[in-house]
């Protein structure tokens, strides 16, 4: 039989993945796979088991969150090994999983883990610490990490909706200055950037699956200035609500390699956990980093 190590974090989301445990494993033994559970207790948990015993196994499973997901891929990565990884939502929003189409029913994840393939796929570096999905500042950011866990549990993705608006009275502006693959200079007061491999930020703002390529070597960068007046506001809404990001209050380019110079006090989020903000971070795509496992039925990328 094929080894399987599945990495579960007992608290993401509202705990499904601990009430389907066994029927999840009961789905990886028919499918041929040794499956060895290891349970997260703390933060960093799950990179350091993925670091040291991902090449003992054939793939690795993820069973949590996205902040789970980045810890299991950030250890993978580590190792240097090329095991395939996969995923199963469950955590409150599961942004990445939106992205790649995966289930967000924990036992078809798990059925698709079994049949799917694996897909290479980019990932971020921050100043050196791995992301998988989205390294983000400003408006809406600090509601992925700074709204506790069980009031995600008891409202899931409602709870970041909530906790942004709840942002909007203290949003202000921050003087961000990125150099663009060592030649273009973008500088200006910002509320919100993001630098993304996804469709899906915060639960919040989507990007069209029609520019996003998650394995191009690049990444998507989405600023928002600030706004003058209401109209300016209002502008700037419409344009995120419907994708169309022909509007001076928006910038939206691409790069594989940015360096930011910002307050050193402006925090920022990674994969929806927080990073401390410092005067000078570097941001580099990580082309062709790591494989995870999708259903090629499923996923209308990975069919191409």
């Amino acid at each position: 039989m094929k080894r399987l190590l599945l990495i579960l974090n007992p608290c993401s989301g509202k705990k499904r993945a601990n009430r389907a445990l066994a029927e999840i494993v009961s789905i990886f033994n028919r499918g041929g796979y040794d499956v060895t559970v290891y349970t997260t207790a703390a933060r960093g948990d799950a990179t350091q088991v993925a670091a040291s015993r991902c090449r003992e196994f054939d793939c690795v499973v993820c069973a949590g969150g996205d902040g789970t997901f980045n810890e299991v891929v950030s250890g993978v990565y580590a190792a240097g090994s090329d095991t395939p990884i996969g995923y199963i939502p469950a955590g409150s929003t599961n942004d990445f999983a939106s992205s790649m189409h995966l289930s967000r029913n924990l036992l078809q994840a798990a059925r698709d883990i079994v049949e799917g393939e694996p897909r290479t796929l980019d990932l971020g570096s921050f100043n050196g610490r791995c992301f998988s999905y989205v390294a983000s500042f400003g408006a809406f950011t600090r509601a992925s990490y700074a709204t506790s866990q069980s009031v995600k549990n008891a409202l899931g993705h409602l709870a970041y909706v909530l906790g942004g608006i709840k942002e909007l009275p203290s949003i202000r502006s921050r003087h961000v200055r990125f150099l663009l693959d060592h030649e273009t200079v973008l500088e200006d007061d910002y509320i919100f950037g993001a630098i993304s491999n996804s469709t899906s930020v915060a639960g919040i703002l989507t990007l069209s699956p029609e520019i996003v390529d998650m394995n191009d070597g690049v990444f998507e960068l989405l600023l928002v200035r600030k706004p003058q007046s209401l109209m300016e506001l209002s502008d700037c809404v419409l344009a995120l609500t419907t994708q169309d990001y022909h509007t001076p209050m928006l910038t939206f380019t691409s790069a594989s390699h940015l360096e930011i110079d910002a307050p050193a006090d402006m925090d920022w989020t990674l994969d929806g956990e927080q990073a401390k903000g410092q005067a000078h971070c570097v941001a580099e795509n990580l082309h062709n980093a790591v494989k995870v496992i999708v259903n090629p039925a499923t996923d209308p990328s990975a069919a191409e």
